[in-house]
């Protein structure tokens, strides 16, 4: 049995029914439970079970709903990504708001967000970087991912339990040098655990990168630290991975850089402590293979892109669910 616990909210998850009912049923010793039934809402999550799929949808929709309600964009026109695909917007851009904490509360709203909705993630993390600052124009940026969000109401995260839960398999991807006003780029990652997204980030990049392969290894190095995170937390959970991890990238330079142990004259400057990939690849805990960048799924957390390619890669990190769940 495994026991979720948050302040007074709790989620018990068990093999066995008769457990489950023995705990809660069990002699209290400081405080009473109260027995709610199956899963359906936890934190502003919607719980949604497919039996006849195996299958349990997590979103936010009350939650979505509520932010355009807050904001007065209940009747906007939705549009169909988050962010526009074109040059980034400075920190500079536009008149500084004369309410900064209406933009503040937006953008904080929006973090919660992305716990069932990954797809938002690289708008969310653009528009956070304005926070001391903004301007009309950020808000603009911000408000689009309001739009978007009410477009693709009913979106979220699709779990099943059909998989292979031995296999686990990330992709990773840096976008070298993409912010204007810092040059400094941005990585990020997804982990599926049989076929499932249980992991995803996209985050700047603390240092500058003086080559696309020192930043595609900056993300590789994060996301296996990831990963072997993971596989102690499934281990805990009595699930074994299945070893090497694949872990996907699409910069050939980056991916040799975690097999070749000689240092290059490009690479003399990469701070020692990112080579610890090198010893998990060493060690045969994860295998870097190469993918094409059109089929490399965490482009959707480095940067905006075209409506035809983003809704492909979406696709993938988030499954279509029927209707009728």
């Amino acid at each position: 049995m495994i026991i979720l616990v948050n302040v007074d909210a709790i989620i018990l998850i068990g093999t066995s029914d008769s457990l489950l009912t023995s705990f809660i049923s069990s002699p209290k010793t400081e405080s009473s439970m109260k027995d709610l039934g199956s899963l359906h809402y936890f934190l502003g999550i919607e719980a949604t079970f497919d039996t006849s799929a195996s299958k349990l949808l997590l979103t936010q929709n009350k939650y979505s709903l509520d932010l355009l309600r807050k904001h007065d964009l209940l009747g906007c026109k939705p549009c169909e990504t988050p962010v526009a695909c074109g040059p980034r917007v400075s920190a500079y851009d536009g008149m500084l708001l004369k309410d900064a904490a209406a933009y503040r509360s937006l953008v904080g709203g929006f973090q919660y967000l992305t716990l069932t909705r990954p797809d938002i993630s690289y708008a969310v993390n653009y528009v956070s970087q304005f926070m001391h600052f903004p301007t009309e124009t950020h808000l603009q940026l911000a408000k689009r991912i309001l739009r978007y969000t009410k477009g693709s109401l009913g979106q979220g995260i699709t779990l099943s339990s059909t998989g292979n839960f031995s296999e686990l398999v990330a992709y990773c991807d840096s976008d070298w040098s993409g912010r204007p006003d810092t040059r400094k780029s941005t990585s990020g990652y997804c982990v599926f655990v049989g076929g499932n997204l249980v992991s995803w980030s996209s985050k700047k990049q603390h240092t500058i990168s003086r080559s696309s392969t020192e930043a595609e290894y900056w993300g590789l190095a994060n996301v296996a630290t990831e990963i072997l995170w993971l596989s102690y937390l499934f281990e805990e959970l009595f699930v074994y991975l299945f070893i090497p991890c694949k872990l996907y990238c699409d910069n050939m330079g980056a991916g040799s850089l975690t097999e070749n142990p000689i240092f290059h004259a490009r690479t003399k400057h990469i701070e020692v402590d990112y080579h610890m990939i090198r010893d998990l690849v060493k060690s045969d805990f994860l295998k870097v293979s190469y993918i094409h960048t059109l089929s490399q799924i965490a482009d959707l957390f480095t940067k905006g892109l075209l409506k035809s390619q983003f809704s492909l890669l979406k696709n993938k990190l988030m499954p279509a669910v029927p209707s009728s769940v």
